[in-house]
């Protein structure tokens, strides 16, 4: 694909395209979500979370076709833990997920001055792994029965990136 990938503010409107992608099966098996999202309580979480400063919810577009959510939770301290869901599957495997994984983390390092990003991703979800990894994420240990998914116990790995570890994974990029 040879489209522009970028990432904007996350908007009341585009409530519709995240409740489309958070309940897709096809999505969410690693997603920690309350599913079904529900249309009223997602206009509340907005509400809720637009004007927050510890927090960044961004929407990725492929040549302006929403495509996905990404963002940053927990900002504090210098750190932020990292989340991303493609959303549109045609639009899956093609370099568009990193590309705006990239952009958050030039986001995160260069305008919010960061010293880490962190994530949490289940043992089996080994396609988001192979995307961590390129974008220059260090696998830094195994959490045990760390996370519950629709009852039951999950094993996960944490990753960090720090910027001067982003710095030069990415030069050019």
């Amino acid at each position: 694909m040879s489209g522009k990938t970028s990432i904007r503010l996350f908007q009341e409107s585009d409530i519709s395209c995240k409740l489309r992608w958070i309940n897709d099966c096809g999505n969410n098996r690693f997603l920690h979500y309350d599913l079904p999202l529900d249309e009223d309580k997602t206009r509340v979480w907005f509400h809720k979370n637009k004007d927050r400063t510890d927090r960044y919810d961004a929407i990725i577009e492929y040549d302006g076709i929403p495509v996905g959510i990404i963002g940053l939770l927990s900002i504090v301290d210098g750190r932020a833990e990292y989340y991303i869901t493609l959303g549109e599957s045609q639009y899956k495997g093609k370099g568009i997920a990193r590309d705006a994984s990239v952009l958050l983390l030039k986001y995160a390092f260069d305008e919010l001055k960061l010293r880490e990003v962190y994530l949490y991703t289940e043992v089996d979800n080994i396609p988001a792994q192979k995307l961590f990894e390129k974008c220059g994420f260090v696998k830094y240990r195994l959490d045990k029965n760390s996370a519950v998914n629709r009852g039951q116990f999950v094993d996960r790995y944490y990753y960090v990136i720090t910027a001067s570890e982003f710095g030069s994974v990415n030069k050019g990029k």
